[in-house]
């Protein structure tokens, strides 16, 4: 559970006013760290506690003040949280317009290749055919059935055969007018298309930024809530109780869960390593992760790609009905199912262009992978992203863990790859690159 979801602060509040033993839980506690010396100047010390409790009425007022600061800090923590929302959605909705429109422009443009070939090969059939008349009308048919009507009988199936012949040739010349017609339209609609794809690569890259930033202000301000909260009310219990040691066993308690943090943090560390050696030796033994359910991550191949995780591809790359919107739309991506909580790795070295709130992407990862290509990494679980915008990452390194946030029905990665900002079929680009997925 999430320390800024409503449920773990309404049981953190229940815990604190019941006695200030149970506050210094590392439940109550987790997520605490020191706060931040410039905005500390805005919140009660404990020595402006101590000191309200002088008289009533200055009690009552610390009381009131201190619950207002901790409710100010929820709001802000849910709006900030529910901006963050609103933007990922805004992304995610001109990301998907634009890889549609780009699924389109490429298919319209492959329709007008084809019937260009069309039409080409039509004209050449018609000026085949105008050469063999031009042949025919050399040969004067009507002069020499005049001038030698004993071979009349050849003669006029020459006339006969010229006219079937002109006959064909009229309808090879139309069909041919009508195929070029048609490739000029389809070309014309690629063009177009194409021309609107910048507007709409625009749009998305904009949402994407208008997306981090909101999912940073929404981490600053639950950060912000996290720093503060568990102390504002411990101070609201030394202000409700005859407890006289509330400040240092708040403090002790916030030293004890930095100490288990970092022992977290160590333990975890330790595993990934013994992960990686691990999957890393699988993945020589298995061809570098190249399996179509291979582990994922490992040492890159060749061409410096790595499977991005373990597990089946459970849904292709097309148009589909959505199993989260019921929807027919465009699955921009692949989806491979590992355990949850399994490590999501970078694909191909690149640099985090986003990390945040990614609308029905739930939580999301960009990594601009150089060259025009980019890699999106979907649905990771809350807490789970491990990198931070700007940030580089090289082809292996984890950088999430599985989730089922966002459009999601269960665990899973929505791995997409990205040429010009737009997704195509995974399939085939990995494949390109010696990697199966």
């Amino acid at each position: 559970m999430s320390t800024s979801s409503p449920h773990f602060l309404s049981h953190r509040r229940r815990l604190v006013a019941a006695a200030v033993a149970v506050v210094l839980t590392a439940g109550a506690l987790a997520a605490v760290a020191p706060v931040d010396r410039a905005s500390a100047a805005s919140y009660p010390s404990w020595s402006d506690v101590q000191a309200a409790k002088a008289s009533q009425a200055a009690q009552q007022e610390k009381v009131t003040e201190i619950k207002g600061l901790i409710a100010d800090l929820t709001a802000q923590a849910a709006e900030k949280q529910k901006s963050a929302e609103a933007a990922g959605t805004a992304y995610q909705t001109a990301q998907t317009k634009y890889d549609a429109a780009a699924l389109q422009q490429q298919t319209l443009q492959g329709q007008a290749d084809d019937a260009e070939k069309t039409a080409a090969a039509s004209e050449q059939q018609a000026g085949q055919l105008a050469a063999q008349l031009g042949r025919a009308s050399a040969n004067n048919v009507t002069t020499d059935l005049l001038t030698h009507p004993s071979g009349s009988q050849d003669y006029l199936y020459e006339l006969g055969a010229m006219s079937k012949l002109t006959e064909q040739a009229d309808g090879i010349y139309s069909q041919a007018t009508q195929d070029r017609g048609t490739a000029q339209a389809l070309a014309d609609k690629a063009d177009v298309a194409k021309k609107a794809l910048g507007a709409l690569a625009d749009e998305a890259q904009q949402k994407m930024q208008a997306a981090q930033e909101a999912a940073d202000a929404a981490d600053k301000a639950v950060d912000a809530q996290n720093d503060n909260q568990t102390r504002l009310e411990a101070q609201l219990t030394l202000l409700t109780t005859n407890a006289t040691d509330v400040e240092a066993q708040y403090e002790k308690g916030v030293a004890e869960e930095k100490a288990r943090q970092a022992a977290l943090a160590k333990a975890r560390a330790e595993a990934a390593a013994q992960a990686a050696a691990a999957q890393q030796a699988q993945a020589r033994s298995q061809g570098a992760g190249s399996g179509s359910s291979g582990p994922g991550g490992g040492s890159p191949n060749s061409s410096g790609w790595v499977r991005p995780s373990a597990g089946y591809q459970t849904s292709a790359y097309g148009y589909r009905i959505d199993p989260y919107t019921h929807a027919h739309a465009l699955h921009a991506g692949v989806d491979l199912a590992p355990a949850c909580y399994s490590p999501i790795y970078a694909a191909h070295d690149g640099t985090v262009t986003f990390a945040g709130n990614g609308g029905g992407y739930g939580n999301e990862v960009v990594l601009d992978n150089g060259g025009g290509i980019s890699t999106a990494y979907g649905h990771i679980v809350n807490g789970g992203i491990m990198v931070a915008r700007g940030q580089h990452v090289s082809a292996g390194q984890q950088i999430a863990q599985v989730g089922s946030t966002g459009w999601s029905t269960g665990c899973h990665l929505h791995f997409e790859t990205r040429v010009g900002g737009a997704a195509v079929d995974p399939v085939p680009f990995m494949a390109a690159r010696g990697i199966s997925v």
